[in-house]
């Protein structure tokens, strides 16, 4: 038998807790946080809901950070762990017979180096599973910090921390109590909102709070920031009020900023935390940030259904980046450029439908889980009109608030407020992998009988997959054939007319034919002017961009054997770190083994001292881009894009 751990005595805070209708677990926790010994000492007392269902008859399974030595208030015992993971421990705790609550005591070490996650180059990351230290203290769910009971879907908290003296602790929910003593702070938050986990974030923080109606804004940095802090907290303010016009009232009672002490962009329920780089870059206030603070909507407070795919960021990302860029005019710009991400890192052998999105671990899974999401959104909202969609947001958001919601949950809210049945829609876009590929295949105009022209137009869905899919859903159930059903705005410009006419054609079939009557006689056809819809862009109409080259199925890096030793070296180590940004298959040779360019491969020419260097020359010049070998300069007439590598099919 081991002496049962002493925790330092705590100044408690009692919050009686309403309980939510839905079961939910509820911690109370009492922690001391020692960051220069990267130690954690917590007792937490568990109250289990009416009806919860036992592992074992009166024993209760719980997971925990491994090192920690827990005991229940039961027998005094250090408990054994039944299993061990790799990094965690599952503990069998005995309770009496009726009993629901307990106490579990624990102590030890939690310090997870951050490691790099990502495989391309464009998203390289670092993250911890947890860590305690001198420079700070982030402990998620999956840190294993407090124990997770087996069978608990949602929890709620109080949290009483202690930490040294100038230091403070952020939390979910709403901070109760916040006292600084000689020698140490103690911080009291609670949350009554059932939630997905307990997170603590701790550090040395100046902070700035500002109310906004019944909303506490918060501002925790690193230093003092009056001047930043003052547009975050602002920022804060405009925003809230805006999503709930739009969806509805903010879940929580505050919002914080949090500055990090390593480069993050997380969102957590009623604060997120960003990276000291991050946090101070101009254009976060109006892009990652309101993201964040989307996120208390969707996947903070409506949970998301992983098992059967990730809507939340999609979503989020149509309600915050798009919609910030569609109010400054430039959504059909937004819109190509997740559509190029697509076309460009999204092979089809690398493709995956929504309903095996998790999470963004590169560019490949960030094309398809934001950016296809993103443009589910956008064609439901031009299915249904301005008015439904909202209703529709609000309808899905009321209904499965701090409930855990899927894709069937959305298209229910969706039906519910339009009475149409939308199964077709969900189906194509969630389950289905790949997208479609429009072709306009023929047209042909003539005077109508009366006034005007009739215009006949043929369009045509020649997505390489499609007889694979045709085969695969025809076993499944009838979902079309394996043809979307789409609605494809077109646009004819016409002579003397300075407005284009705008038709939405309802396509059903692999090829269709459609007759448009025009006032005019039509000089141009526009097929999805906009970028209204998900397919996968024609190669004319993306310009060329850094992109294709990241995403090439293949790829040839050309080194200069004419630089000099220092310079060579620096070049491979360059060539080594472009081998993980995301090409399928990488070479890396040399100009003195080549004679011209490979034609099946994206080509990657390093040095101004290449051999090759006058072989691309030919790519650049319909551009107006001149390189000056001699004087190691690049010159650009017009506005043509650039992009320093030829990729293949472009």
């Amino acid at each position: 038998m081991k002496n049962k751990i002493k925790i330092a005595p705590l100044i408690l805070i009692v919050v009686l807790i309403p309980f939510s209708a839905q079961a939910v677990v509820h911690h109370q926790l009492n922690v001391r946080i020692i960051p220069p010994g990267n130690r954690i000492e917590v007792v937490d007392r568990i109250t289990l809901p009416e009806g919860f269902s036992f592992s074992e008859e009166g024993k209760v399974l719980f997971t925990l950070h491994e090192g920690m030595e827990p005991m229940v208030d039961v027998g005094g015992n250090v408990l054994e762990p039944v299993s061990i993971g790799r990094f965690v421990g599952n503990y069998l705790a005995p309770l009496p017979a009726g009993a629901r609550t307990f106490e579990v005591y624990y102590g030890g070490i939690i310090d997870h180096p951050l490691r790099a996650v990502g495989e391309e180059y464009a998203r390289g990351q670092k993250e911890t599973v947890g860590t305690i230290g001198p420079e700070g203290v982030y402990l998620a769910a999956a840190s294993g910090w407090y124990p997770r009971i087996s069978g608990e879907e949602k929890v709620t908290f109080q949290l009483d921390v202690r930490v040294p003296t100038g230091w403070d602790v952020v939390s979910q929910g709403s901070r109760k109590y916040h006292r600084k003593y000689d020698e140490w702070n103690v911080v009291s938050w609670f949350c009554d909102q059932p939630q997905d986990g307990i997170w603590l974030v701790a550090g040395k923080y100046y902070e700035y709070p500002e109310a906004f109606g019944k909303v506490q804004a918060m501002a925790f940095f690193r230093k003092p920031e009056d001047s930043l802090a003052k547009k975050y907290l602002a920022a804060t303010g405009e925003f809230i009020s805006m999503y709930e016009k739009l969806i509805g009232p903010y879940p929580y009672e505050k919002f914080a900023l949090v500055e990090n002490f390593w480069e993050t962009g997380y969102g957590m329920p009623s604060f997120t935390l960003l990276g000291p780089r991050v946090i101070r870059f101009p254009f976060i206030i109006e892009s990652s940030y309101p993201h964040e603070i989307l996120h208390n909507w969707w996947g903070n407070s409506v949970y998301i259904d992983y098992e059967s795919g990730n809507w939340g960021e999609g979503l989020t990302a149509y309600l915050s980046d798009h919609l910030l860029k569609e109010q400054k005019g430039l959504g059909a710009q937004h819109r190509q450029e997740s559509l190029q991400k697509y076309a460009d890192y999204v092979l089809s052998e690398r493709d995956l439908p929504l309903t095996a999105f998790r999470s963004r671990h590169g560019s490949v899974s960030e094309a398809v889980g934001y950016g296809k999401t993103m443009m589910l959104f956008h064609m439901l909202r031009l299915e249904l009109g301005d008015e439904l969609f909202r209703k529709g947001l609000q309808r899905f958001y009321s209904k499965n608030l701090y409930k855990t919601a899927s894709y069937d949950d959305v298209q229910a809210a969706f039906e519910d407020v339009s009475g149409q049945k939308l199964g077709w829609f969900f189906n194509q876009w969630v389950t289905w992998t790949g997208a479609p590929v429009l072709e306009l295949t023929a047209s042909e105009a003539k005077p109508a009988s009366g006034d005007g022209y009739s215009l006949a137009l043929t369009l045509e869905q020649t997505q390489e997959d499609r007889g694979r899919r045709e085969k695969v859903l025809r076993q499944a159930q009838d979902w079309g054939g394996g043809i979307y059903k789409l609605k494809v705005p077109v646009a004819v410009t016409m002579e003397g007319e300075e407005a284009v006419h705008l038709e939405f054609l309802e396509m059903t079939e692999a090829l269709q034919t459609f007759t448009i009557n025009l006032p005019g006689r039509p000089l141009r056809i526009d097929v999805d002017p906009e970028f209204d819809l998900f397919r996968r862009l024609d190669r004319r109409e993306i310009p060329p961009a850094m992109t294709q080259a990241f995403g090439a199925e293949k790829a040839v890096i050309v080194l200069p054997t004419d630089a000099s030793p220092d310079l060579l070296e620096s070049y491979r180590t360059l060539a080594q770190s472009l081998t993980r940004t995301g090409p399928g298959t990488v070479e890396v040779t040399d100009d003195s083994k080549l004679t011209d360019l490979p034609a099946d491969s994206s080509v990657w020419l390093v040095g101004w001292e290449n051999r090759l260097l006058d072989r691309i020359m030919p790519a650049f010049q319909e551009y107006g881009v001149a390189l000056d070998r001699n004087n190691g300069n690049l010159e650009v007439s017009g506005q043509a894009p650039v992009v320093l590598s030829r990729c293949e099919n472009s």
